[in-house]
């Protein structure tokens, strides 16, 4: 093997450099596994939530629509999901008497809200270990960089002429450190302010979804009370 070729000079390493690398290597494996998930999450939660919003605005029954969303298999995702928690409320509240249209919106607003939380904190679920390998894999880099420059200065001490072949090799397994560190880093820091941005904007949307369901139910409620 080539000590000179990448896999040579990873071989050569010392052991306090391997170290690194693997875990710069664990680090990269576990990031991508995220981004890959995480995309399909959020790209499959906005779907829904498009697909539902068309339905919701279609004018058709609301009772119709919460059936069909209570029955959906593996649970109701998004924006359905705050639909079906707030809807449920409703009809719970009102089966209980007479009970203010205030009182009735808020309780229905309260259930929306802890399904809005549920799904956000869903949704950035492993976006704290994204931005954690983003912002630690560049100095874990460079702390293998700085070990490896170290050791290769450190075999010079009992030479009296130190030719650039001698020093070659530690210094490019060093540099390597620096480069799996960043290769770590870099999808990981792209990843997260993608991810971050996607998900503020489903959340703004669940945010508006929820004030316009709620004055429809507001509505709904005082036709009730009315008799209308």
């Amino acid at each position: 093997m080539d000590e000179m070729s990448i896999i040579g000079l990873i071989m050569n390493a010392s052991i306090l450099v391997q170290i690194v690398m693997l875990l710069l290597l664990i680090a990269s494996l576990m990031s991508w596994s995220i981004i890959f998930t995480k995309r399909r999450l959020i790209r499959r939660t906005k779907s829904a939530s498009d697909e539902f919003e068309a339905n919701f605005w279609s004018g058709g029954d609301l009772n119709t629509l919460y059936r069909a969303t209570a029955r959906q298999s593996g649970g109701a995702l998004g924006m359905a999901s705050i639909f079906e928690s707030g809807f449920r409320e409703f009809n719970r509240v009102s089966q209980q008497g007479s009970v203010s249209a205030e009182k009735l919106v808020d309780e229905c607003r309260r259930a929306m809200r802890v399904a809005q939380m549920r799904e956000v904190d869903r949704l950035e679920q492993s976006l704290a270990t994204l931005a954690t390998i983003g912002s630690t894999s560049p100095y874990v880099g460079l702390f293998g960089t700085v070990i490896g420059i170290m050791n290769s200065f450190r075999g010079l001490g009992g030479v009296q002429t130190a030719t650039i072949a001698m020093v070659a090799p530690g210094i490019s397994e060093a540099l390597i450190a620096t480069a799996m560190g960043l290769f770590a880093a870099i999808p990981a820091v792209i990843a997260y302010n993608r991810y971050a941005d996607k998900v503020v904007r489903l959340e703004i949307r669940y945010d508006g979804f929820m004030e316009e369901f709620s004055s429809i139910l507001q509505r709904h409620s005082r036709n009730q009370s009315t008799g209308v």
